[in-house]
């Protein structure tokens, strides 16, 4: 690689550098009714009160995007399996929902992308959420059969799997701030010992998928946000930045990287040998920074408060917070903290909730800038995948927050290219040789 002098020399990118979009089973599927996403939003619990209704259509037609994501010239795409398809009781296994996996994933290899395949993203099937789910120790066992089977089922299509998408994500918001099903506030040793059994069932699994496929590439997707204290000059702010800080971020990669167990859990001696090394590759889902401070007024967030400053740029915000300061410079930042792995690194989201396209633009070319120059200095930095493709049902904010390249209607199913699609199919062709 030629590593010139100046930051805006250009680095020639890898030839097998994955240019990819990423995207989630019951966000873009449809018709997903039998796992807790679906109860929850039976419950009235999306904020936005929106139906995931059809999503994107993928389940009868994700092919149509795959066409509009060749066109863009991306060369790999990051999906999810919907567990409550595959496994829609225990024990017993849909094959036609396998068979149609398989179908996607031969339509990307047609099209010439790299699947990159996550098998948990954020969702359980109800028979797995009655149980308790990863709060119920014999989850792991559960989830490393799951991994087992569609493995085997499509191991010979794909070879690079994401055990977990976020597991500090799922284990904060479902247990600590009630903002995700289960809808649990406060419970930081519950969250704490859901965060070791997906450990658990992390590293089970890892090894499973390399018992079936030895040359598999396995991670998994760590959310990274740059925290910053709301008030600098306060010490009680500068010591919950980095409290939260460490928490969040570090949690569950802590235990992939040295084996300890989630805190406070290793306070009390508790520690995970057997999750230690239990990744060929991290990939970081990173998207804002945020401002965090004390607020003795706001009991309902623990007494702590997320802001982002209003003449930072950002994009649009959520239905009850702000979603996070579009801040391309962390991605330095959440780079530089997972180094110590020394595994190859993949950006596996990044993106902004931008409905009229004001900022993602700059932020394509401002995080392109930033991965030019960890490439130039020798990061071993593999690919990088947009968040997302086509707008979808963005969890508890519906269609409210819409994070595509495409626009979507979900009404009429129309797609129209939002000005950033070209923007991104531009820097890709800029990199692999053949410029114009």
């Amino acid at each position: 690689m030629d590593n010139g002098a100046g930051a805006n020399h250009k680095v020639k990118f890898p030839a097998d550098f994955a240019w990819g979009v990423s995207t989630s089973a019951h966000q873009v599927e449809g018709n997903n009714f039998n796992n807790q996403w679906s109860a929850w939003e039976k419950a009235g619990r999306i904020k936005s009160r929106d139906h995931v209704g059809l999503a994107c259509d993928w389940w009868r037609n994700a092919e149509q995007d795959f066409d509009l994501a060749r066109t863009l010239g991306v060369n790999a795409l990051r999906l999810s399996l919907e567990w409550s398809r595959i496994e829609p009781r225990e024990g017993t296994w849909d094959q036609d929902a396998l068979s149609r996996y398989r179908a996607m994933l031969q339509a990307l290899r047609d099209r010439g992308m790299r699947p990159f395949v996550t098998i948990h993203h954020f969702t359980n099937p109800l028979w797995f959420e009655d149980k308790g789910a990863f709060a119920a120790p014999e989850s792991v066992r559960l989830f490393e059969r799951f991994a087992r089977r569609v493995v085997e089922s499509l191991g010979d299509l794909c070879r690079d799997w994401s055990t977990f998408n976020e597991p500090n994500v799922y284990a904060a918001l479902g247990y600590f701030l009630g903002e995700f099903p289960p809808g649990k506030k406060g419970r930081f040793i519950q969250a704490a010992r859901v965060t070791r059994n997906l450990c658990l069932a992390h590293a089970a699994a890892y090894r499973a998928i390399h018992e079936i496929q030895p040359q598999a590439q396995v991670g998994w997707a760590q959310h990274y946000v740059v925290f910053k204290a709301r008030k600098p000059e306060s010490a009680i702010d500068r010591w919950i930045a980095r409290f939260i800080d460490r928490r969040f971020n570090n949690n569950f990669a802590d235990s992939i990287l040295d084996g300890r167990a989630p805190f406070p859990l290793d306070l009390f001696g508790d520690s995970l040998p057997e999750v230690k090394g239990t990744c060929d590759y991290v990939g970081i889902n990173y998207y804002s920074r945020l401002r965090i401070g004390f607020e003795p007024r706001s009991p309902r967030t623990m007494f702590f408060l997320l802001t982002v400053p209003p003449h930072k740029p950002q994009g649009d915000s959520g239905i009850e917070v702000p979603y996070g300061e579009a801040y391309p410079e962390g991605l330095r930042h959440a780079v530089q903290r997972f180094l110590p792995f020394n595994k190859p690194l993949y950006i596996l989201e990044n993106g902004v909730p931008d409905r009229a396209d004001r900022i993602r633009p700059w932020v394509l070319e401002s995080t392109f800038q930033q991965l030019n120059t960890l490439l130039a200095e020798g990061t071993d930095l593999r690919g990088y995948f947009h968040w997302t493709l086509t707008d979808n049902f963005e969890w508890n904010e519906g269609w409210h927050l819409r994070f595509g390249l495409i626009e979507l209607d979900p009404e009429t199913q129309a797609r129209r290219l939002r000005p950033s699609a070209e923007i991104y199919s531009k820097l890709i062709q800029g990199t692999n040789g053949h410029h114009g």
